[in-house]
């Protein structure tokens, strides 16, 4: 039986970024590169009712419950395939770091890249723990490639130890919820489950059963770029009118500056000249009626410069992305206390707080599916920083395995 740790370092070494710019479902084809391989892994180990949507890139798969407990509710384990386009996944060079000494570790001498406990002074409450590291010129991919490789192998193990007891176990890896698209095709009756867990939190202990309400704004600046020696009274310039804007919205409302239940507006990319000026931004609140205010006073704030520069000059492109899984998991809350109980029960101190984002599990409990969020043991995620702890991704294992008893 392979350990998880293996697993996790085959898998990050598949390059499956997805892409926010796509019009196809899934956003890149390579993600089918890690979803076949899974497919495959999964017949090879003996699992039943595999489905391979080879068109919109997901994998089904069932552990069938053992003898006597057929009758027992199917509960499901979901992760996802890609990786954030944050940062590059193609060409992963994972190593380990043993016996972690909690001091700053050099993770690309030649580059000078040093993840440096100054910067991010949680890593060491993993001294004397072993690490999983980049060479510092790509992301991990614990996110959530840690998920996939903890789920397939507590899977392994139930179908290699068939007299445990425990019910039927629904298996699903989606592609696209870096760019919130995941659930688009989840087919959530042929998934089969009466609820299910996302394996895709961060530190040891973390549970989570609500999340941002989410939009995706694209703002869209028409200036009118004149030489600058005759612009007088002339000249709109767009990068300027594209800084008056992000001036406008509230300083202490920037993920800089928040934590907690507290929402913000973020400018996650911007290209343009003069003439034209295009901006990505998202925007985000665990309470509903805020997150209903931060989207009009956005639209506001393009009304006035209209006003300010003519009609036109900026525009605005907004959709919902997803609303906080709190809303139908407060029906639902066995679901959390069996998470507690076999937290507990393995020696780890649940830590539950909200998601600072969002998981499939929060557009998949709206599509009537119920689904809370676990940990991975990974951390950092999104960048050349992102690490994962060794030891807390082999107790996650532990984790489902103790969970899935708490549905007998």
């Amino acid at each position: 039986m392979e350990n998880v740790i293996d697993r996790f370092l085959r898998y990050v070494q598949i390059d499956t970024c997805s892409d926010e710019d796509s019009n196809t479902h899934p956003s890149t084809q390579k993600q089918h590169d890690l979803a076949g391989l899974l497919a495959e892994e999964l017949q090879v180990m003996g699992a039943e009712e595999i489905t391979y949507d080879r068109e919109h890139c997901y994998v089904y798969a069932t552990v069938p419950a053992s003898k006597g407990c057929e009758d027992k509710p199917a509960v499901g384990f979901i992760a996802h395939m890609d990786t954030s386009p944050a940062m590059s996944g193609a060409g992963v060079k994972p190593r380990i770091v043993k016996d972690y000494d909690g001091q700053d570790i050099v993770l690309n001498q030649e580059l000078g890249i040093v993840l440096r406990t100054a910067d991010f002074p949680e890593i060491r409450k993993y001294r004397g723990q072993d690490l999983i590291v980049t060479d510092g010129t790509t992301l991990l991919g614990a996110d959530d490639k840690a998920g996939v490789a903890e789920i397939m192998t507590m899977a392994q193990y139930f179908l290699t130890h068939p007299d445990i007891p425990h019910g039927k176990l629904r298996i699903g890896f989606t592609p696209d919820e870096e760019i919130g698209a995941g659930p688009d095709f989840f087919d959530v009756a042929l998934f089969g489950a009466e609820a299910a867990y996302t394996v895709d939190g961060g530190a040891l202990g973390e549970l989570e059963y609500e999340n941002f309400n989410a939009a995706g704004a694209r703002l869209h600046i028409q200036g009118c770029s004149v030489h600058p020696g005759s612009a007088k009274g002339k000249m709109k310039n767009a990068i300027l009118i594209a800084q008056e804007f992000q001036s406008m919205l509230p300083v202490s409302e920037n993920p800089m500056y928040t934590e907690g239940y507290e929402g913000f507006y973020h400018l996650d990319s911007i290209q343009g000249n003069v003439e034209t000026v295009r901006a990505d931004y998202i925007i985000r609140d665990h309470d509903r009626a805020l997150f209903e205010e931060k989207k009009k006073y956005f639209i506001k704030t393009a009304d006035f410069l209209n006003d300010k520069y003519g009609e036109g000059t900026v525009t605005v492109d907004m959709k919902d992305s997803y609303y906080n899984m709190r809303q139908v998991m407060e029906e639902h809350m066995d679901l959390i206390d069996k998470a507690v109980e076999a937290m507990e029960e393995q020696g780890i101190k649940p830590v539950i707080t909200p998601i600072r984002g969002g998981t499939d599990g929060a557009r998949l409990s709206f599509m009537g599916l119920p689904c809370p969020n676990l940990c991975t043991g990974g951390e950092n995620c999104h960048g050349k920083f992102e690490y994962a702890c060794v030891q807390s991704m082999e107790q996650v294992v532990k984790l489902l395995m103790g969970l899935v008893g708490k549905f007998i």
